[in-house]
C-alpha cells in the first residue's frame, strides 16, 4: 500500500510542508548572511557584478529589509504549522494513532523546522556571508517587493504596539568607562591580561582627546613623489613602512596614497594608477572624528592641513591602532624606533623633536607651561623664532634645552635637563 493510498490528501501536504521548510530556512539564511556582512565586504560587492551590488543594496534600508524578512519567515512558519496539524489529523484519523505517536509527530515536526530553517541556515550563512548573500539576493529583492504595499501597515502596527505596551521605553544609553573596566574585571582572573585590555580601553579613550597633529606622520617622514611613478623610482630607496605618497603634477600638495604592501597584482603600469584619494582633515580634529571618518568612508590614509589649508603630514589608520593596540603609543616609537624620552644620567633626558608635550608633562609630573605647540620640536621654534641649529639653548618652563642633532628630514633632537636641581626625575 503506497502513501498516497494510506494518505489521500496527506502526501501533497507533506510535499508542501517541505517547500514551505525551504523558504524558511533560504528566509533565515538571507537575514544571517546580510547582516553579518563587513564594511570591507560592501565595499568589495559594490564594485562586483549586478547581483553583488543588489546584495550591497538590500542593505541601504536595514529597517525594511529586517521586517520584510521577519514577516516572511512568519507567515511561512504560520503555514507551516497549519499544515502540519492537518496532517497530524489525517493520521490521527486514517490510521487511528495514539497521543504518544501523535506527540512524536508534533516534536518531530518542531525539530524540522528549527533544524532545517534556523541552525543550519544561519550556521552556514554566517560563515560564508558574502556568497550565501550573492545567491540570495535576488528572490529575497523580490519578496521584498512584493509584500511593499503591506509594509506602511506593518511599521504602523509596530509604532502602536511600542506606543501601547512600551510608552516609557527609552534607548540604552551609551557605556562608560566604568562600565567597560567592570566587565574587563569579570572576564578574567588573568592579572596580566585585565592589566592589557585596561591599557587598550585607556588608549581607545584617549582618541577622543588625542588631535590629528600630535597621531600624524609629520611632512618630513612621508615618502613623497610626483607623477608619472614607476617601479623604478623605487629600486633605490624601497619606502620601509610601504606607503607611498603622490603629490601634484605643479607641486607639494598630497593628492593620493598607496600601501605597496597591499598589492599583489600589478601588470607593469605606472604605480601613481593604483594610489587610492585622499581626504583631507584639519589639523585640529580629534583623532576619534577623523578615524569614524575613515571607517564610514573606508579610507586608509588622510592628508592633515592647517589653517592655511597646506599639507602638513598624514594620518594612517595603522599608525590609529598602533596607538591603541600596542605599548609604542609615541610617534618616536612607531616612525624612529627610539624612546621619546631617555635617560642620559647625571640629570639629563635625551627627547625627540616629535615628542608629544602631553608624554613629556607625564613623564616628570610637572605643570607645563601655556602654548600652542604639541611637540618638543615646536616649543623650540617658538621660543627660538627661527629654525633651529645644533647649540641652540634655551629656557621653557620647568626645563633647560640644548639643541644636540639637526640633520635634514630628520626631527630634532634635545637634551632636556630641569632647571629646579632638587626635584630629582627619572
Amino acid at each position: 500500500m503506497t502513501a498516497a493510498q494510506v494518505l489521500p490528501d496527506g502526501l501533497p501536504l507533506l510535499v508542501v510542508m517541505l517547500l514551505l521548510l525551504v523558504l524558511s530556512a533560504l528566509f533565515s539564511a538571507s537575514e544571517a548572511a546580510l547582516f553579518s556582512l563587513r564594511l570591507a565586504d560592501r565595499a568589495a560587492l559594490r564594485k562586483g557584478t549586478r547581483s553583488q551590488q543588489l546584495a550591497d543594496q538590500l542593505l541601504d534600508d536595514p529597517d525594511r529589509l529586517l521586517s520584510g524578512v521577519l514577516f516572511l519567515n512568519l507567515v511561512v512558519n504560520m503555514a507551516y504549522f497549519a499544515l502540519a496539524s492537518q496532517v497530524g489529523l489525517r493520521l490521527r484519523e486514517q490510521w487511528q494513532l495514539g497521543g504518544g505517536w501523535l506527540l512524536i509527530y508534533t516534536g518531530g515536526s518542531l525539530l524540522a523546522i528549527i533544524f532545517f530553517s534556523e541552525m543550519v541556515p544561519k550556521s552556514v550563512a554566517v560563515l560564508n556571508p558574502r556568497r550565501v548573500s550573492v545567491w540570495l539576493c535576488t528572490p529575497l529583492a523580490l519578496a521584498l517587493r512584493a509584500i511593499d504595499p503591506v509594509m506602511p501597515a506593518l511599521r504602523l502596527i509596530n509604532l502602536l504596539s511600542r506606543r501601547l505596551f512600551w510608552p516609557s521605553f527609552q534607548p540604552e544609553s551609551y557605556l562608560q568607562a566604568e562600565d567597560l573596566e567592570r566587565a574587563i574585571e569579570l572576564s578574567t582572573n588573568d592579572a596580566n591580561l585585565i592589566d592589557r585590555e585596561r591599557r587598550v580601553l585607556h588608549n581607545l579613550i584617549s582618541l577622543s582627546e588625542l588631535r590629528v597633529d600630535e597621531c600624524m606622520r609629520p611632512r618630513s617622514q612621508l615618502n613623497l613623489y610626483r607623477p608619472p611613478l614607476h617601479w623604478k623610482n623605487l629600486v633605490s630607496e624601497l619606502p620601509a613602512d610601504g606607503y607611498v605618497f603622490v603629490t601634484e603634477q605643479g607641486n607639494d600638495e598630497i593628492v593620493a596614497a598607496l600601501d605597496l604592501s597591499q598589492m599583489t597584482d600589478f601588470s607593469g603600469e605606472r604605480l601613481d594608477y593604483y594610489a587610492a584619494s585622499v581626504d583631507y582633515v584639519p589639523w585640529c580634529a580629534k583623532v576619534a572624528d577623523v578615524f569614524q571618518i575613515m571607517e564610514t568612508r573606508e579610507l586608509e590614509t588622510v592628508a592633515v592641513v592647517n589653517e592655511r589649508g597646506e599639507t602638513i603630514g598624514a594620518l594612517i589608520r595603522k599608525d590609529i591602532l598602533d596607538v591603541v593596540f600596542t605599548q609604542r603609543t609615541s610617534r618616536s616609537e612607531r616612525l624612529l624606533n627610539r624612546l621619546p624620552i631617555r635617560s642620559l644620567g647625571d640629570g639629563a633626558w635625551q627627547v625627540t623633536g616629535m615628542s608629544n608635550l602631553r608624554i613629556l608633562g607625564d613623564h616628570f609630573e610637572l605643570p607645563l607651561p601655556n602654548t600652542g605647540s604639541v611637540t618638543v620640536a615646536g616649543v623650540v621654534q617658538e621660543c627660538l623664532q627661527r629654525l633651529p641649529v645644533v647649540g641652540d639653548r634655551l629656557e621653557w618652563g620647568p626645563f633647560e634645552m640644548e639643541v644636540t642633532e639637526c640633520l635634514e628630514h630628520q626631527p630634532i633632537v634635545v637634551r632636556l635637563g630641569l632647571l629646579n636641581d632638587d626635584e630629582e626625575r627619572s
